[in-house]
C-alpha cells in the first residue's frame, strides 16, 4: 500500500530536482502562450531563455551604455488600447493545422525562408492593417509548434508580399545562417522576446525582452546573425548586445506590472534586436496592460544598465 505514495514523493523528488538543475544552469522553459498549449517558446537552453543575473560585465560596458543613453528613461512599445490606429504592440497570430498555406514574395528573397506561410485573412499585423510602420506579422501554427515571422507584410492584387520572412522550430536552437536577416535586423526570432501578457498575469517573464537602439554597429554577436549599420565605433552596441538592469536597483516603489518587467530585465535581461528608438522594448498588446503602470518605467534610464558579457552562453 506505501508503494504508489512512494512513487509519488520520488515524482515530486525528481521534479524539484529538474526545476534545480533549470535554476543553477540559468535555464528554464519559457512560459507557453495558452492558445499553443504544446509548443515551448524555444528550448530551454535557448539563449533567449537563459539567466544572466550571474555572468560577469562586459569590460566595455560603460562606454556601450552611454552610446545607447544615461539619462534615456526606458520605453514600453506595447500595451493596451489603440495608437495611430493599430494596436500598441506586435501582436501574435496563433493557427492550427486547417489553415493554408501560400506563398509570400519577399523583396529580401536572398535572405528570407521561401515558405509557404501560413497567413488567415485576418493576420495580425503590427500597428494594424492601415499602418505604415513595420508591420511585423508573428504566426504560431499550434500543430506544427513552428513559428513564421514577417517584416512589411502586405496583401494586393498580386498576393501577400514581405519585406523578408522567416521559419523557426520551436522546438530547436537552430539559428539563421550567418549574414541573413530575419523578420528582425538582428537576424533574430522576435516573438521570444515579447513581454506577453499571459505571462505578466501568472507573474513571471522567463525570458530576455527585444529591445531597439537609435545607433548600432556594423557587427553582430551570438546569437544575433545580421547587422543593420555601417557604423564601426567600438561603443556602439552590436546586434545581439545583451544588457540588464543593475541588480542594486530598486524596484519595491514600482507598481505590479512594472515590477515583473523590471524583474525580467534583472534576471534575464534584454537583446538589442532593431535600430528605432533607445530603450524601447518590445511586447504584444492587451486590454489587460495598463499604460499607466508600464508609463513608470520611464524613470529607470539607461544608467542603471551595464552590458553582460555572453561569451559563455555561445555553445
Amino acid at each position: 500500500m506505501r508503494y504508489p505514495l512512494y512513487v509519488g514523493r520520488l515524482a515530486a523528488l525528481v521534479a524539484t530536482a529538474l526545476v534545480t538543475v533549470c535554476y543553477l544552469a540559468g535555464a528554464a522553459p519559457a512560459l507557453r502562450m495558452p492558445a499553443a498549449p504544446k509548443c515551448p517558446v524555444f528550448p530551454a537552453s535557448n539563449p533567449w531563455n537563459k539567466r544572466v543575473d550571474r555572468l560577469p560585465v562586459a569590460s566595455n560596458s560603460d562606454a556601450i551604455v552611454r552610446s545607447i543613453g544615461l539619462d534615456t528613461g526606458l520605453h514600453a512599445d506595447f500595451g493596451s488600447g489603440l495608437w495611430d490606429g493599430g494596436p500598441i504592440g506586435i501582436p501574435i497570430t496563433v493557427v492550427g493545422a486547417a489553415q493554408k498555406k501560400v506563398r509570400v514574395r519577399f523583396d529580401y528573397a536572398d535572405e528570407s525562408d521561401k515558405g509557404p506561410y501560413p497567413i488567415p485573412a485576418n493576420v495580425k499585423i503590427e500597428g494594424g492593417p492601415k499602418s505604415d510602420g513595420d508591420r511585423h506579422a508573428l504566426i504560431v501554427d499550434r500543430s506544427s509548434c513552428r513559428l513564421y515571422e514577417l517584416y512589411a507584410l502586405r496583401h494586393g492584387a498580386a498576393g501577400w508580399t514581405a519585406g523578408s520572412g522567416a521559419i523557426w522550430s520551436l522546438l530547436s536552437n537552430r539559428l539563421r545562417p550567418a549574414g541573413w536577416t530575419s523578420a528582425d535586423a538582428a537576424g533574430l526570432p522576435i516573438t521570444p522576446g515579447l513581454a506577453r501578457w499571459d505571462e505578466a498575469a501568472r507573474g513571471t517573464i522567463d525570458h530576455a525582452l527585444r529591445f531597439t537602439v537609435e545607433r548600432s554597429r556594423k557587427a553582430y554577436i551570438y546569437p544575433a546573425r545580421h547587422y543593420a549599420s555601417d557604423l564601426t565605433d567600438p561603443n556602439l552596441p552590436p546586434m545581439g548586445l545583451r544588457v540588464r538592469l543593475k541588480a542594486s536597483f530598486p524596484i519595491g516603489g514600482y507598481p505590479k506590472q512594472a515590477r515583473i518587467v523590471l524583474t525580467a530585465l534583472k534576471r534575464y535581461g534584454m537583446i538589442v534586436a532593431d535600430n528605432g528608438s533607445n530603450w524601447y522594448i518590445s511586447g504584444a498588446p492587451d486590454p489587460h496592460w495598463s499604460n499607466d503602470q508600464l508609463h513608470t518605467l520611464g524613470r529607470v534610464t539607461g544608467s542603471s544598465f551595464e552590458v553582460v558579457d555572453t561569451s559563455k552562453l555561445h555553445p
